[in-house]
């Protein structure tokens, strides 16, 4: 007969419950609800809601880790790397019900953990990007610029083309943004080398 991981379970219920109703309506009662758990059995595992809401962040965060991680290849490009795994990134934290209800939370309440929260994710996605733009710079596949900035302006970018600019205009295909983000990245990045010579052709 297969064990039951409890500490599990009420980390799939609590999840369920914050993407349900967000942080702010989720208590730990509902938790133990939707568990079929007794609420002291939470609190063997997690002192309390904000501990359990930063351990499902920690699992979300893991599993964007996975992700760049299996669509990170050697012998890709700097921009093919950046393109594949921002779409990947990005894709995952739009269709995440959890992400998706925080956002919403953010904008119509300003819950502040949710807000911080948020904030866990993203500086995870800079802290990905930043190391991929550093080793680009050590390649010299790019020109040496402080790359923590280089890195926010690279995901603003993408979350621009990805999701605000579809509120007015018409959805860029991803071949559309892979394109645009490559040309910024060409003008504005490109090693000091390529950029005289293309002066020099033109």
């Amino acid at each position: 007969m297969k064990t039951i991981d409890r500490r599990q379970q009420v980390m799939d219920s609590a999840e369920k419950s914050f993407a349900l109703f967000g942080y702010k309506a989720t208590t730990m009662e509902q938790v133990a609800r939707l568990a079929n758990v007794g609420k002291g059995t939470i609190y063997t595992f997690f002192e309390n809601k904000e501990e359990l809401f930063s351990e499902i962040l920690r699992s979300i965060i893991a599993d964007m880790r996975q992700i760049t991680e299996q669509t990170v290849k050697e012998e890709n490009s700097f921009l093919d790397n950046v393109h594949m795994s921002m779409d990947s990134l990005l894709e995952y934290r739009e269709e995440h019900e959890l992400l998706i209800k925080l956002f919403q939370e953010v904008n119509e309440f300003g819950t502040p953990q949710a807000k911080e929260g948020l904030q866990k994710v993203e500086t995870a996605i800079l802290e990905y990007l930043e190391r991929q733009v550093s080793r680009a710079m050590e390649l010299e596949q790019i020109r040496r610029d402080d790359p923590k900035l280089v890195s926010f302006v690279l995901l603003k970018l993408y979350v621009t083309l990805t999701s605000d600019w579809n509120k007015a205009h018409p959805t860029l295909h991803k071949d559309q943004i892979k394109d645009f983000v490559g040309l910024f990245l060409k003008n504005g990045l490109s090693p000091p080398r390529e950029r005289h010579a293309t002066r020099f052709h033109t």
